[in-house]
């Protein structure tokens, strides 16, 4: 069973009497009437190959990763329709963002209708709030352009003097939309007096396998986290006799598809041969990536796959400025004029923490993220699939490609 649940929010410190929306409820269509076919794609593009810079910040470290690109883009998103200038420029650089409003937005539109289709095999949705000091006073055009592409309704909070129940309100809608899997992703302290907007976005899935491990199949065996270290691990079994996989391999890896009940969201599990993974790291792209899947064919294939259940956390503002966006967590250089007419609001950080667990029957995955912005100074013989060491995994929409989520399972017991 997967559900997948990403929260982006946006904090913005600053005092304004704008009429404020309800709490997000039943899903309404966004703006996408002038969307492409190409804009899309670009969009996809953009989010995918953010999603592998980002990895590229947390490939190197010592404990399992684990992130939703789609939740930080699409934060960012309705962050960066506030932008201008310099931090502008430098955040659309960093999130590969189509420079073209137009195209941008009804992308966004675009693949928030997608998400939010219907399906009777799988529930899978996206939802945007934003939630506003009551008194700061915001652009109106600002909230109406995040209304129509990114339907993301407004809620009045009084930051300046209730800064600890309005942190309280906002982690408990996280944790409504994320099934109670991420608890408390602002800490105290975070929400000040000076914190003027949240913006928060919530992807969530819930499926099966399309073809299940059975679990009388999953046994104990070696792990190999590193050539120094070895855990038991429980490893599940699916027999090619069972069902036949989409599957690809090169030089120095492998690669298959997971596909869930409905066949429209996969997981793509990528096995670098060991001793290769740090090269098949530094050569994944959104090219790359592609590259990988045109040359993928239905195979007869023999699966071992751990079952794994871990939380990650990370404070993304340094990583963030690392990449090549440093104005936008600048006072007096971050120009978010396009949200209330002055530079007076800078991003001052950026948490995300994200679950995943994966088991015979499929897989559950929630993660949410807070950026906060504060007011200045204020085929013959069945191939072999044996996921026994590090690998890397990405929860995909298939129709569009878009990632939602990506990881890499260093030790599947930590």
């Amino acid at each position: 069973m997967l559900s997948a649940l990403a929260i982006l929010s946006l904090f913005l410190a600053g005092c304004t009497e704008f009429p404020l929306g309800p709490l997000p409820g039943p899903f309404q269509a966004a703006d996408d009437s002038q969307a492409t076919t190409e804009g899309v794609e670009a969009l996809v593009n953009a989010n995918n190959q953010f999603a592998f810079d980002l990895y590229s910040e947390y490939k190197d470290s010592e404990e399992n990763v684990f992130f939703s690109p789609w939740s930080i883009e699409s934060a960012l998103g309705m962050t960066y329709e506030g932008a201008k200038g310099q931090t502008a420029e430098e955040m659309q650089s960093v999130l590969h963002f189509p420079e073209d409003d137009t195209t941008r937005q009804s992308a966004f539109a675009r693949l928030y209708n997608t998400i939010n289709t219907p399906n009777q095999d799988y529930d899978l949705k996206t939802a945007n709030a934003l939630w506003a000091e009551q008194n700061y006073e915001f652009l109106p055009d600002f909230f109406e352009t995040v209304e129509s592409y990114y339907k993301g309704k407004v809620t009045n909070l009084d930051f300046k003097t209730q800064a600890e129940p309005s942190r309280q309100t906002i982690n408990a809608w996280v944790e409504d939309q994320t099934n109670n899997r991420i608890k408390d992703l602002i800490p105290k302290g975070v929400i000040t007096p000076l914190t003027r907007l949240v913006l928060t976005n919530a992807v969530y899935f819930k499926g099966t396998w399309l073809t299940q491990f059975d679990p009388e199949d999953t046994k104990e065996a070696d792990f190999k986290v590193s050539p120094g270290k070895t855990v038991r691990a429980e490893l599940m079994f699916l027999s090619g006799d069972d069902a036949e996989l989409n599957y690809g391999e090169t030089e120095n890896l492998q690669i298959l598809e997971l596909p869930y009940e409905g066949e429209e969201l996969s997981m793509l599990v990528i096995l670098p041969e060991e001793g290769k993974t740090a090269e098949v790291e530094n050569s994944l792209s959104t090219e790359k990536l592609n590259e990988l899947k045109s040359g993928m064919r239905e195979t007869e294939i023999n699966v071992w796959l751990p079952k794994f259940t871990f939380e990650t956390k990370y404070r993304m503002a340094e990583d963030l400025q690392k990449m090549g966006m440093p104005s936008a967590f600048q006072a007096g250089v971050a120009d978010f004029s396009g949200m209330d007419g002055t530079r007076r609001l800078y991003i001052s950080a950026v948490i995300h923490q994200a679950f995943v667990e994966v088991n015979e029957e499929g897989t559950e995955a929630a993660a949410a993220t807070a950026v906060v912005v504060m007011e200045t100074s204020m085929p013959l013989e069945p191939k072999v699939f044996r996921a026994d060491h590090p690998f890397i995994f990405i929860i995909q929409e298939r129709g569009t490609g878009a990632i939602l989520f990506m990881g890499k399972v260093l030790d599947p017991t930590a």
